[in-house]
């Protein structure tokens, strides 16, 4: 899927999510730590694409994720792709097909799922407050860049930058560090495996199952019939998908906020 279709299914999991979470009393947010969590969570749904390199020296190409900070984030993007080439070829097996690159490799798979939920939580863990200010910068980045591909796509990467840098500051101030700073972590790995879901129901797939070798392949693409296939950026994932995202995201964020609404008013119900 395209960057906009992943970044807005990463915010409605995580809304739906924290209500159903919310719902049956298991975990509640506050409006700060929900908006966030949505966010981050949108954000981390295009990391994986960060895999997909431009031109670093004229600014050009890359996927919607490799632009937001401009050649800073496609000189990024050109690392991790020749970092997840280098892996493949490490690992892959004879009836694995030769890569000219890494695109829909390692960043593509479970345990980069995973990991980079570890590494999130983590760095929030041992950095304190500059490495919690860093990753919501980033992430708040990502999440511009794919809710509002095309306002961003006509502003610029600096204002992109700037707006992340002043909300990642201003969110940490009020972010609770008991309970705001390990959700991150969740809400980066969420947004990554929500990823792997969305590319899973186009024809060319992804390789969720390495490292588990299959038959005598270990990068085997997973991925539906081609028949059953979603055309990336074709009239089912733009308006059909999109749409009941959106729908699920409204959905979930009224859902959320009825009861404080309610409460204030004192109406019962």
């Amino acid at each position: 899927m395209m960057g906009p279709s992943h970044a807005l299914s990463g915010a409605a999991v995580w809304l739906a999510g924290s209500w159903a979470l919310d719902f049956f009393d298991v975990y509640q947010q506050t409006p700060l730590e929900l908006a966030v969590g949505t966010a981050v969570c949108a954000g981390g749904a295009l990391l994986p694409d960060l895999d997909l390199s431009g031109r670093v020296t004229s600014g050009d190409g890359g996927a919607t994720v490799a632009n937001t900070f401009g050649r800073v984030s496609l000189f990024i993007a050109e690392v991790l792709e020749k970092f997840s080439l280098v892996i493949y070829s490490l690992t892959r097996m004879r009836h694995d097909p030769d890569r000219a690159n890494g695109h829909r490799t390692l960043t593509h798979t479970l345990p980069f799922t995973v990991g980079v939920g570890l590494l999130t939580t983590w760095a929030c863990g041992a950095g304190g407050k500059w490495a919690v200010i860093g990753i919501l910068f980033f992430m708040l980045g990502l999440a511009l860049r794919g809710l509002f591909h095309k306002w961003a796509e006509r502003r610029g990467w600096v204002l992109i930058t700037a707006l992340s840098a002043g909300a990642a500051y201003a969110t940490f101030l009020y972010l609770p560090a008991g309970r705001g700073y390990p959700m991150l972590g969740v809400a980066v790995g969420v947004g990554c495996f929500v990823h792997l879901l969305g590319d899973l129901i186009t024809s060319a797939g992804v390789p969720i199952l390495w490292p588990i070798p299959t038959g005598r392949r270990m990068w085997r693409m997973i991925g539906v019939p081609n028949v059953l296939a979603v055309s990336v950026g074709g009239k089912v994932e733009t308006i059909l998908l999109r749409g009941a995202f959106a729908l699920v995201a409204i959905a979930a964020t009224l859902a959320l906020v009825a009861p404080t609404v309610l409460e204030k008013f004192d109406i019962h119900i």
